[in-house]
């Protein structure tokens, strides 16, 4: 599974489409372990790109702060899984906790 989390300074980013970078983690369901990590610049932020992007990269699920309607339409139709209002932190740990079923989600924090 190929999860993607935006990230700036390091932890996950509030809103999705302002990250600095992306983690794209590969990560075995069965053990909840990290496979690889990679890191990644997008491309400028334009609309409806980020979700190109990602399915391009073979993302199959986002976990982010926040994310606007379109954004997550637009991830939807490419069949990426969304899940929103996860807690700043490493894309290490937001990955483990999503695996193991603890990520602690709150309200999605974008408001567009």
């Amino acid at each position: 599974m190929k999860i993607a989390i935006p990230v700036a300074e390091g932890k996950l980013c509030p809103h999705f489409g302002h990250c600095e970078q992306f983690a794209l983690i590969e990560a075995d369901q069965n053990t909840g372990k990290v496979i690889n990590k990679q890191m990644l610049t997008p491309p400028p932020h334009e609309p409806g790109l980020l979700p190109r992007w990602l399915h391009e990269h073979g993302v199959e699920v986002v976990i982010a702060g926040g994310m606007g309607q379109r954004a997550k339409a637009l991830l939807d139709q490419k069949s990426i899984k969304v899940v929103v209002g996860a807690p700043s932190d490493s894309p290490e740990t937001v990955v483990g906790q999503y695996l193991a079923g603890t990520l602690a989600l709150g309200g999605n924090v974008c408001d567009h």
